[in-house]
């Protein structure tokens, strides 16, 4: 698609930019509006799974795509997942439990797996690597954007009308998104040489979905040393065994294992692994700080976190310009990624409203620093044929990560939890309801579950109810409560840290190269085919000696 005119190219990321925007704002609405909705449906103990099951569908979604993409094209699939992700939503809105709620998350996945997998790779197509770094800005700007407004409206619509709404209320913007990818995004033939890896596919998932359930399980479901964790983790491991197996047999694997001689590639997906492991594993708390320990409604709750958006909005679109003009790259990783860190430290500390403000500025800058780097990195460094299962491969990577760090953050988060409830009990910050009266002690003992922390309003409807002599000793309760919350949530953030000081250490070893000019990678044919024996490691080698532009 490279050849395609500059308008035609910018009506085409219209459309993607349409279909990324809708996928994008339907996940960070939910973000804000998650405790509250958690706490109308009951079951705070799935509350991490109303995301890892998303993210589980969507990794595995994401991998599947990439290859196929590569033989039919990047059209049939983004439509796909619109109507996957669209149905999704549609369905969340009738939840009647949290189980339910589960259930239509994954739907919802899958559509999102799609999108995100054809959209990035999308933009290889049209456009050569050294512009490829101002599209990324403008890519990530758009995840940004929608994490500017949708935070707040999600509060916004638990505050004030019903939570079904939040998953509603973009349904249209799916059906025109759809008609804009329908009608703009160009056909490509399907390459008729390439057959599809059922078997690697199969087996790819077999390993997938028990390894994230083993981390979602350990340590909140079953013990991490329980018979059914470990049964889980030797699956994974049997079924990765003959996924590998599978790869190195078949003429055209769903993950070619070649990916990963390239030096370029694997240490990319590791950082992003890492990254999003530490990333995703404690923001998705960070409503529990503003909600629970400091009492913020939904709604401003989302106003806490917009800063944090409006500082990645900014910064990715000025990055992006800044590589597509230099050509350069790792330094604003190496730059970003401190500054990420500086931002998860000073979270970990937070006492205050402002200082979780000030947080979420420090972090949104590195986050639109470094973030859109390691997609430019893997993309420019394999010949454009394999350009889709490459962002795929990156996808993946980012998902597991995502979901991993989510369920041990989990196990973490509630562990700590637990034992600072336990601490306060013995120390004397709590309330022993054994010494009360009967009736006092029922409608006290409620008060030892977190979850009534994230539900202002009943919360006052139960201190409004009470007699006078129990106020001060319900007063006592909730402090107690947010005081172990707050001390369980900076471990999360501590813990968040560390991971992302692990990536920014890994980013040393990064090697650069020039992002070239063109698709074509040196050695290629007329037709832009890599020659025989163009291996992406042999790419690499050449793009070393190729001077920057």
């Amino acid at each position: 698609m490279e050849h395609l005119s500059h308008k035609r190219k910018l009506t085409i990321m219209i459309a993607i930019m349409a279909a990324m925007f809708f996928s994008a704002i339907n996940q960070t609405i939910v973000g804000t509006a998650l405790p509250r909705i958690i706490a109308k449906l009951g079951g705070m103990d799935y509350y991490t799974w109303v995301v890892t099951i998303y993210m589980l569908t969507s990794t595995i979604a994401t991998i599947l795509v990439g290859k196929l993409s590569d033989i039919y094209g990047r059209k049939p699939f983004i439509l796909t997942g619109i109507v996957f992700f669209m149905i999704g939503a549609f369905l969340c809105g009738f939840s009647t439990d949290i189980f339910q709620l589960i259930i239509y998350r994954g739907i919802q996945g899958i559509g999102a797996g799609i999108i995100m997998a054809t959209a990035f790779t999308a933009v290889g197509d049209l456009f050569a690597p050294r512009e490829r770094g101002k599209w990324t800005g403008v890519m990530t700007a758009v995840f940004g954007f929608s994490s500017v407004i949708g935070p707040a409206l999600g509060g916004y619509i638990v505050d004030h009308m019903e939570w079904h709404w939040v998953f509603w209320i973009f349904l249209p913007l799916g059906i025109v998104a759809f008609f804009m990818i329908l009608t703009l995004f160009p056909k490509v033939d399907r390459k008729e040489s390439e057959s599809i890896d059922y078997f690697g596919s199969l087996f790819l998932t077999l390993t997938i979905v028990p390894l994230l359930l083993a981390f979602s399980w350990a340590g909140t479901k079953y013990d991490w040393g329980s018979q059914q964790i470990i049964l889980l983790f030797v699956w994974a491991a049997v079924a990765l065994a003959i996924f590998l197996f599978i790869q190195t047999k078949v003429k055209s694997p769903v993950l070619p294992l070649t990916l990963f001689k390239n030096g370029i590639v694997t240490i990319s997906n590791i950082i992003g692994f890492i990254m999003n492991a530490g990333m995703m594993g404690a923001l998705i708390y960070l409503p529990f700080f503003v909600q629970g320990v400091m009492g913020v409604s939904p709604t401003y709750s989302g106003y806490v976190t917009m800063p944090m958006s409006i500082a990645m909005v900014l910064t990715s679109a000025i990055v992006g310009q800044l590589i597509s003009k230099k050509g350069k790259y790792k330094r604003f990783a190496l730059i970003g990624l401190p500054i990420m860190f500086a931002g998860m430290i000073i979270m970990c500390y937070m006492h205050s409203i402002w200082m979780a403000v000030v947080s979420m500025i420090v972090f949104g800058l590195g986050l639109g620093m470094g973030m859109p780097v390691f997609s430019l990195t893997i993309q420019n460094a394999v010949p454009h044929k394999e350009l889709g299962v490459v962002t795929a491969s990156m996808q993946l990577f980012r998902n597991l990560g995502g979901t991993i760090g989510i369920a041990v953050m989990g196990t973490i988060m509630s562990s700590t939890l637990a034992s600072n409830l336990k601490e306060a009990a013995a120390s004397g910050k709590g309330v022993d309801v054994s010494k009360l009266d009967p009736q006092m002690a029922e409608q006290l003992s409620a008060f030892h579950n977190p979850q009534l922390l994230l539900d202002q309003p009943k919360l006052a409807e139960i201190q409004s109810s009470m007699p006078a002599e129990m106020q001060s000793i319900f007063t006592q309760m909730v402090d107690m409560l947010r005081d172990a919350l707050s001390s369980s949530l900076s471990t999360v953030f501590f813990d968040g840290a560390m991971f992302l000081l692990v990536a920014l250490i890994l980013t040393f070893f990064l090697k650069e190269i020039p992002l070239r000019t063109s698709n074509r990678m040196p050695g290629s044919d007329a037709s832009g085919q890599a020659g025989e024996g163009d291996q992406a490691s042999n790419a690499q080698k050449a793009l070393v000696e190729q001077p920057a532009k």
